[in-house]
């Protein structure tokens, strides 16, 4: 039976209203999907102000689960559709997972039986 392989988790974290984008990137470099979380930044009792008006610190959380041989590639393409190589733009990091569920329709793309996978 072959090897299901690995997986990793990039968590991407950037203003309200990015997140399409970023996810388009990602699914053409090669990702399935993702989840996207709504969330606040830090400094949320604390209200900017640009010209009177109060800036809310919105955030967005994108997860997506991705093959371990792919994550490079996805990396990149979040790095530019987010323009996360400038200041102020967001952050993007990845995390090994351990033990990966409910990608029965991954498993079965590669000919196995999904309830035989080792991993």
């Amino acid at each position: 039976m072959a090897e299901i392989p690995k997986h990793d988790l990039i968590v991407t974290i950037v203003k309200k209203g990015c997140c399409e984008r970023i996810v388009k990137a990602s699914r053409e470099a090669g990702s399935e999907g993702a989840t996207i979380i709504p969330a606040r930044g830090t400094g949320i009792h604390e209200k900017k102000q640009l010209l009177g008006i109060p800036i809310e610190p919105e955030k967005e959380i994108i997860l997506t689960i991705i093959q371990e041989h792919k994550t490079k590639e996805v990396m990149d393409a979040i790095i530019k559709a987010g323009n996360l190589n400038k200041p102020a733009t967001g952050i993007a990091f990845v995390m090994e997972l351990k033990q990966v569920e409910g990608i029965v329709h991954m498993v079965r793309a590669m000919g196995l039986d999904p309830e035989q996978k080792e991993q």
